[in-house]
């Protein structure tokens, strides 16, 4: 079976949606589970995993609810107020639903860059584990030394890298990324999507051998077990269609054995979110 491990949904409105400016115009308007079937079905996927996109529990809620209306949604990474004394309530409730296969919180958009080292968040990043829950990491670059720190606190918690953490690839900056990638994949725990590069590329003109120096790192240091294809849908369109963002990791695996391509095209999202198909 083949997952997408990584896009979104939403019923636009710019209250909601600030981050979606005014030159993400393709962005500003609905993107529904119909819409991402006909795209699955195309590009010979069979499910995806939904992620959040706003930080709020009516989030969450909307998205189990999508699944259980949608069975090729087969997981919802949703969020929950990790700093809250209330988070293991709102585990509780929403851990009901077996879709609910993870969580995230954006990271990135935190003033505080020591955000995710804060006791609060700690203890909401430990209440995972009783519920089987995993945690998507959504960060810059400046952000992987205390991403470092964090996972080592937590060896037995799955965490999987949003989008290979974001590297500049429109500057072509490789370090110090490249080491802090190297060092994140010494633990065992961590498995990271190829998603997001394009549109840290520019937008308007990329080319896909632009991407091959930083997919190339994150195979050499993470493996084959440990990688996820995702398209970041709807957001890639801001730089092309479903197919050809997708086509970026099916060219670059495309002479890997059958085995290889089954675990990043697949198997590897089953394993690490402990999908029930």
């Amino acid at each position: 079976m083949k997952i997408d491990s990584h896009q979104h949904f939403w019923n636009y409105n710019p209250n909601e949606y600030g981050w979606i400016s005014n030159d993400m115009e393709i962005l500003r308007k609905d993107y529904l589970p119909d819409q991402l079937k006909t795209e699955l079905s195309l590009t010979g996927f069979d499910g995806s995993v939904a992620v959040q996109a706003r930080q709020s529990l009516a989030e969450t809620q909307w998205l189990l609810n999508l699944a259980q209306q949608n069975n090729f949604i087969k997981g919802v990474i949703g969020w929950v107020d990790l700093c809250s004394p209330d988070v293991e309530e709102q585990l509780i409730h929403f851990s009901e639903n077996p879709k609910l296969v993870g969580v995230r919180h954006v990271i990135h958009d935190e003033q505080d860059v020591n955000f995710m080292l804060t006791k609060s968040f700690l203890n909401g990043i430990a209440s995972l584990k009783k519920f089987g829950l995993t945690y998507d990491i959504l960060i810059f670059p400046q952000h992987l030394p205390n991403t470092i720190q964090l996972i080592s606190q937590f060896p037995e918690q799955v965490f999987i890298l949003d989008h290979i953490a974001k590297p500049s690839v429109k500057d072509k900056k490789i370090s110090p990324w490249k080491e802090e990638i190297e060092k994140l994949a010494r633990f065992g725990n961590v498995y990271c999507k190829l998603s997001g590069m394009v549109t840290e590329a520019n937008v308007k003109n990329w080319k896909q051998e632009e991407l091959i120096p930083y997919l190339n790192i994150v195979f050499d240091t993470l493996g084959t077990d440990r990688l996820l294809i995702g398209s970041d849908w709807p957001v890639c369109t801001l730089a092309g269609s479903y197919r050809q963002i997708m086509k970026v990791v099916l060219d670059y695996i495309s002479n890997l054995p059958e085995q290889e391509k089954k675990k990043i095209l697949g198997e590897n999202a089953i394993k690490a979110y402990n999908l029930k198909l």
